[in-house]
């Protein structure tokens, strides 16, 4: 619960500050393949796999802690 309640602060503190959805992507040499080597030809899927991190994590689809999750958290909502 402690941990959950960091992670959501620092996500809401990098909100106000600007960040965004476009901003949970990995950089683009994870969706480039390699082209030799055990990994070759894979990429990551991270894009595809987002909305269900932000299922799991109690987020909107946006990526914001939505204010039921806020709420259990004992986080107060700033408006």
């Amino acid at each position: 619960r402690i941990g959950s309640r960091i992670w959501n602060l620092e996500r809401l503190f990098n909100i106000r500050e600007g960040f965004t959805k476009k901003d949970d992507l990995l950089p683009s040499r994870f969706s480039t393949p390699l082209p030799e080597g055990g990994s070759r030809k894979r990429v990551s899927h991270a894009e595809e796999m987002l909305p269900e991190y932000y299922a799991l994590r109690g987020w909107d689809t946006e990526g914001n802690p939505t204010p039921k999750l806020l709420k259990e958290l004992h986080i107060p909502i700033e408006r």
